[in-house]
């Protein structure tokens, strides 16, 4: 009854299988590749944006060192320079506590992040 010549084995339905079954191995290579691309974006970043902060940090280190040394100059002080300094910052600590509201922040972060993760992404309309 049954026969070699199985009809659900023709070279058509083969054909078809493998170029699917090449369609799918094409479409997980490119996800990884999508993957790889945004996480090596992500690391980028974040090791520029860790070095940024770090120069960021010495130069206003040094900057306030220099200020409070030119102050106790000014002031023929040896220590004085260094408070007017202090109060400055601690001025602007107060500043950003009670006047800056979180929200801000949240704007900002989200379009910074909008703009990183999302530009490269080509199925957006």
């Amino acid at each position: 009854m049954f026969t070699d010549d199985d009809t659900s084995k023709t070279p058509r339905n083969d054909s078809l299988i493998g170029n699917l079954t090449g369609y799918l191995d094409t479409r997980i290579d490119i996800v990884k590749l999508e993957i790889q691309q945004k996480v090596s974006t992500i690391l980028v970043g974040t090791i520029h944006g860790a070095a940024l902060a770090m120069l960021g940090l010495l130069f206003v280190i040094f900057v306030s060192i220099f200020a409070g040394l030119a102050l106790n100059s000014a002031l023929n002080s040896t220590y004085w320079g260094f408070g007017v300094v202090a109060g400055f910052y601690l001025v602007l600590l107060v500043l950003v506590l009670v006047g800056v509201d979180k929200a801000a922040f949240q704007g900002i972060a989200n379009k910074v992040l909008k703009d990183t993760i999302y530009k490269s992404d080509k199925r957006q309309a």
